[in-house]
């Protein structure tokens, strides 16, 4: 073969490598196709989209983020737990209003779902809060619920890490029933993923109606739901009910999945909690 053709074949090698290339790179990453932008597990997007961002951030569950709006959950120590509410100008919040009878709801519960408890701590004049937990080895959640006075009504999270030996507790199956000291609950109705979903607690003792509950934080029962995983906070709505023996509420959850539900109820001055396991399964009930 002949010098000139020998080069006119190469260039033609290169010409038809650059081409193929030129299509494989097209194919990989093609301009005129806009780059899928990941979502995390509510739909909010991660990138600024005209505002639907925070559209969707407004209705996601609380207890998800420890800053919003604004305003920053602070752990300042472990045991007791102290914490402050840093608001937008830097310093902690020192004027909440009163929901439910409280100024702040505090929750928590270990990342497995167990050693839940719900209690209201004490605030100092600089704004610094301390609340009696039984904080345990491993990762607990801390959820706060509040209305800074003049702002947003607010659910944030935290963890806390507990050194120590732990062991995670099995996901118990879905319950409906709890026996709590000499009384049995059970929670009838379900959850609707996406829609509200009626339920309501029935309290007996011995098999009998009980009659005599005494009003805890506003109503006749004080209904928290977690969904398991994430431990979102979900708003559960009591509504108007007589002594007993039945506490209704209105549930609003976003997502199939398994949520765990905690009733606080008074006694004869005494707060017991009950807890249920129920399922969303996305089907029609």
């Amino acid at each position: 073969m002949s010098t000139p053709v020998r080069i006119a074949g190469f260039v033609l090698g290169l010409v038809a490598v650059f081409l193929a290339a030129r299509g494989v790179g097209a194919v990989a990453n093609p301009v005129d196709v806009a780059t899928p932008v990941a979502h995390d597990d509510m739909g909010a997007a991660g990138h600024d989209d005209g505002g639907h961002t925070e559209q969707a951030v407004a209705h996601a569950p609380g207890g998800l983020q420890t800053s919003e709006q604004g305003y920053t959950l602070r752990v300042v120590r472990q045991q007791p737990l102290r914490f402050t509410v840093d608001g937008p100008d830097g310093h902690a919040v020192t004027a909440y209003d009163v929901v439910h009878d409280q100024p702040l709801h505090l929750v928590k519960v270990r990342r497995d779902g167990t050693g839940y408890q719900h209690v209201h701590p004490t605030m100092a004049d600089d704004g610094t809060w301390t609340a009696r937990l039984d904080l345990e080895p491993g990762s607990n959640r801390v959820i706060a619920d509040f209305t800074p006075t003049g702002g947003p009504e607010l659910v944030l999270g935290a963890d806390v890490e507990v050194s120590g030996t732990y062991a995670a507790s099995p996901a118990p199956a879905v319950s409906r029933t709890d026996r709590v000291g000499p009384y049995e609950v059970t929670l009838a109705g379900d959850l609707e993923a996406g829609g509200s979903s009626p339920l309501t607690a029935t309290v007996t003792r011995d098999g009998e109606p009980v009659t005599d509950l005494q009003p805890y934080l506003g109503a006749y029962g004080h209904l928290v739901a977690l969904r398991e995983g994430d431990l979102a906070y979900l708003h559960v709505h009591p509504e108007e009910s007589a002594a007993g023996p039945d506490i209704p509420f209105v549930a609003e959850v976003p997502s199939v999945g398994r949520y765990r539900l905690f009733l606080d109820f008074k006694l004869h001055d005494v707060v017991h909690t009950a807890a249920f396991v129920l399922e969303v399964d996305g089907h029609d009930h």
